[in-house]
């Protein structure tokens, strides 16, 4: 049975196959996903960035062994991943693009591509995995809160977690460091990476003006209806948003877009609580393994270590109703809310 590796170059996924291989994993394999978009990386006067990741890469797996291969993925990225995400900052929504990588790339073209020659694939994600006696997957939290990764994997198929191992999802970040520097890998000191999935070392403002450019409006308080800057185009902000607007007098923070007129709407600090929102609408769930009924369970609204108390009804649609226990300031429309019942990621869905 042939063991897939999705190999970074960090030192995530060199533990991850270190642990593999000293398991007695046979057949293991190697796989560099390329999914540079090389015309942006020029346009930004930037190296080939992937370069360096393929040779951390190869360096390991030539200390361990294990065969390497390059799988070219990029028009698969930009179809999948980056149209979606210039339709979503179009229409004034956040996406998050890093969820859908995961399920629409990592897990998705790279197994659509490699077909029935690979049973299982494993990668350097803080996440862990439970197989019930029905032989039906479950995603369950790290137990390092900081790192978990189950945000990014709630939209995972069934049949996608089946095939998916997480050989590091037991350990915290540290307990990974101590392991790469005590087997001397290549990646033992390298840092982790905090770029888009696609994006890696380009800056993310940067990658929305290539595409969309600007389109200066007026920041207005929407408590007073006054002007209080220029901005540069509303696809660079989202709901939430405190830093890069430019105003005196703060904080201020992003609560709305109008995209018809372009205008950006704004509340200072001292009213930003009146502003939060306890209730909203998601559509288009994805269940892991089975549908919840309503009741009570723990959300997730982007990345971190925070789970909110909220209570989901799901409609006759299938349309949820999340009442959150306590307000948010930062619910924006197209971002992922990812729905917990204990250590278990249930899924989620994108916020209306």
């Amino acid at each position: 049975m042939t063991t897939a590796v999705l190999l970074s170059g960090g030192v995530d996924s060199s533990v991850a196959l270190h642990l593999l291989r000293d398991q007695g994993v046979e057949d293991l394999r190697a796989f560099y996903l390329k999914v540079w978009l090389e015309e942006e990386v020029m346009s930004f006067g930037g190296d080939c960035p992937w370069e360096e990741d393929v040779q951390y890469a190869r360096t390991t797996c030539e200390r361990l062994g294990v065969p390497l291969e390059i799988i070219p993925l990029q028009t698969e990225y930009l179809e999948r991943i980056v149209e979606h995400v210039l339709t979503e900052l179009r229409a004034g929504r956040t996406p998050s693009p890093d969820v859908f990588c995961n399920r629409r790339i990592k897990f998705g073209a790279f197994l659509d591509r490699v077909g029935e020659s690979v049973q299982t694939v494993a990668s350097g994600h803080y996440a862990r995995t439970t197989t019930d006696d029905a032989g039906c997957a479950h995603l369950l939290r790290a137990p390092d809160p900081v790192k978990d990764q189950t945000y990014f994997l709630s939209q995972l198929t069934q049949q996608q977690l089946r095939r998916i191992r997480f050989p590091i999802g037991d350990l915290t970040k540290s307990e990974v460091r101590q392991l790469a520097a005590d087997w001397e890998l290549p990646a033992r000191d390298r840092k982790d990476s905090q770029g888009i999935c696609f994006l890696g070392k380009i800056d993310y403002r940067q990658f929305i003006e290539y595409h969309l450019g600007q389109r200066p409006g007026p920041i207005v308080d929407i408590d007073t209806e006054s002007q209080l800057g220029e901005h540069r185009g509303y696809w660079f902000y989202t709901i939430g948003q405190r830093y890069g607007l430019g105003l005196s007098g703060g904080p201020w923070f992003v609560v709305a877009k109008q995209m018809e007129d372009n205008v950006l709407y704004v509340t200072h600090g001292e009213h930003r609580q009146k502003r939060s929102r306890s209730s909203f609408a998601a559509q288009q769930p994805n269940w892991i393994a089975a549908a919840p009924t309503s009741g009570s369970f723990q959300l997730k609204l982007r990345h971190g270590p925070e789970l909110a108390d909220c209570h989901m009804n799901i409609g006759d649609d299938g349309g949820l109703q999340i009442d959150l226990d306590q307000p948010d300031s930062g619910v924006a429309p197209g971002q992922h809310a990812v729905i917990y019942s204990g250590e278990e990621c249930l899924g989620g869905a994108i916020i209306c």
